[in-house]
């Protein structure tokens, strides 16, 4: 069975940064494979379209421009918090405010994002909430390990259900 759109797709990758010979960022083994659902837009379009018409057993090696992936370093994504909304009932959160921690956190709106603590100062806190891997390119390694129908409450949900996946009604 071929990968092409509303297929559950089971694959292990290795994600360098860049180039095959970047920074290894991620490996997906067999032991917990990466399971999701083709063409529901939650991946990356450039991911899908390089997995696009292959089959179980078949392995894949690509890039992914930084255009293509997370974009580039927003400078308006780098800001500077006030100190005290890192306080718990009157106390610094001292633990949280480690230069490279990544806190998740809110906007004004309440939308979920995560910051990487960049500086910490008298008063405030320097953040960055762009994408890890904003400004950088991304390169797979890997092998399909199986393709199959996606159920009709997997399509109607836009995600995979059962034991496989991180999603589970059950």
């Amino acid at each position: 069975m071929k990968i092409e759109n509303n297929k559950v797709v089971t694959l292990v990758y290795q994600l360098q940064e860049d180039s095959k010979e970047g920074q290894v960022v991620e490996k997906v083994e067999k032991d917990k494979p990466f399971v999701f659902l083709y063409g529901s837009g939650h991946m990356l379009p450039k991911f899908e379209e390089n997995l696009e018409g292959l089959q179980p057993d078949e392995p894949f090696e690509f890039s992914i421009t930084s255009d293509e992936a997370y974009g580039d370093v927003q400078d308006n994504a780098i800001v500077d918090i006030p100190k005290n909304l890192f306080e718990v009932d009157g106390e610094l959160r001292e633990d949280l405010l480690q230069i490279g921690q990544m806190i998740p956190m809110e906007d004004n709106e309440g939308n979920q994002l995560n910051g990487i603590v960049k500086e910490v100062g008298d008063s405030s806190v320097k953040m960055d909430f762009n994408h890890p891997m904003a400004g950088k390119g991304l390169y797979f390694t890997g092998h399909i390990i199986d393709v199959r129908d996606a159920t009709e409450e997997e399509v109607e949900h836009g995600h995979v259900h059962g034991p496989d996946s991180e999603h589970d009604h059950q």
